[in-house]
């Protein structure tokens, strides 16, 4: 580890090997010696189109009490460009020389997280001014609650509102939210903030590969965690072409894919001897998405 002093904050370098032995990574933070209140978690691959207004929505926060983690993963466009543009004391920008993908990302930021609090942000979505403001306040006054999301807007690649998400609007408590996750997801990945404690105790399972956030929201309730919701919309959420959310709309039979997420969530489960009432609530959950994706897998085949 190398480190040096520049205009009074710290800079320091990490660099290690890891598999295969030809892959490095390394990043670079520049920020002060105390502990920020928030780290965001801001995963990145070649995503230029829509990454400076990320970027800008979380650096024009109301609350300034950040650091800002910034995952580059292993992209061939102009995001390293981009990223390096903005010369904030709030960066901590991490790079993957390979793509390693989300999940590895993600627990990457979470490893290095300060902050009491952490924040998802997407690398196309837009934050709303007081978005960290907000939910720090709540999350500061309701000490039983792990994590809190909040309600979004769609909007388009043009940045235009397309509409809302009346699943969302509509589990707006822990309770709702609780019994709702047992057949869907309620949770718009990028709205949430949680203590930090607890996204490094659970992470994300690299074997749920597109459904990692489902699979720790399940987790985290089977534990007795609780997740609450902000009714306010405080994210632009973004569909595009290219997004995992727009490439998963395409599959319309998900039921498949959440039946396999849970039956995942439960071998780990009885692995680590976790087993409880809710988690049979989930175990029982999984029968009818197979009903269901067979259903729709037999209406694909027939119904052009």
């Amino acid at each position: 580890m190398q480190g040096f002093l520049w205009n009074g904050e710290i800079v320091i370098i990490l660099q290690w090997r890891t598999e295969p032995e030809e892959f490095w990574q390394f990043y670079v933070y520049f920020g002060s010696m105390n502990a920020p209140a928030i780290s965001v978690i801001f995963p990145a691959y070649n995503c230029e189109i829509f990454l400076a207004r990320a970027i800008k929505s979380v650096l024009e926060q109301s609350f300034t009490d950040f650091e800002f983690i910034i995952i580059n993963d292993g992209s061939t466009d102009n995001t390293e460009f981009i990223i390096l543009s903005f010369p904030d004391s709030k960066i901590v920008y991490l790079k993957n020389e390979k793509n390693k993908g989300l999940i590895f990302s993600l627990n990457r930021g979470i490893e290095i997280a300060r902050g009491k609090y952490i924040v998802r942000m997407d690398a196309d979505d837009i934050c709303l001014p007081q978005r960290f403001e907000i939910q720090k306040i709540f999350l500061d006054t309701h000490p039983e609650t792990a994590v809190v999301a909040s309600t979004i807007r769609f909007i388009d690649e043009n940045g235009e509102t397309t509409g809302f998400w009346p699943l969302d609007q509509e589990t707006l408590n822990h309770e709702q939210i609780r019994r709702v996750m047992l057949k869907e997801n309620c949770i718009a990945h990028p709205s949430v903030m949680g203590r930090t404690e607890i996204f490094k105790k659970y992470k994300y399972k690299d074997y749920q590969k597109n459904i990692e956030d489902y699979d720790l929201w399940l987790r985290m309730l089977s534990r007795g965690l609780r997740i609450e919701k902000i009714a306010e919309p405080l994210l632009l959420y973004r569909v595009h072409s290219n997004s995992i959310t727009g490439v998963f709309l395409k599959n319309k039979n998900f039921y498949f894919r959440h039946a396999m997420m849970k039956w995942k969530l439960l071998w780990y489960e009885t692995l680590s001897g976790h087993m409880n009432s809710y988690s049979f609530r989930i175990k029982w959950s999984a029968f009818p998405d197979v009903v269901k994706g067979i259903g729709k897998a037999i209406k694909n085949t027939f119904i052009k």
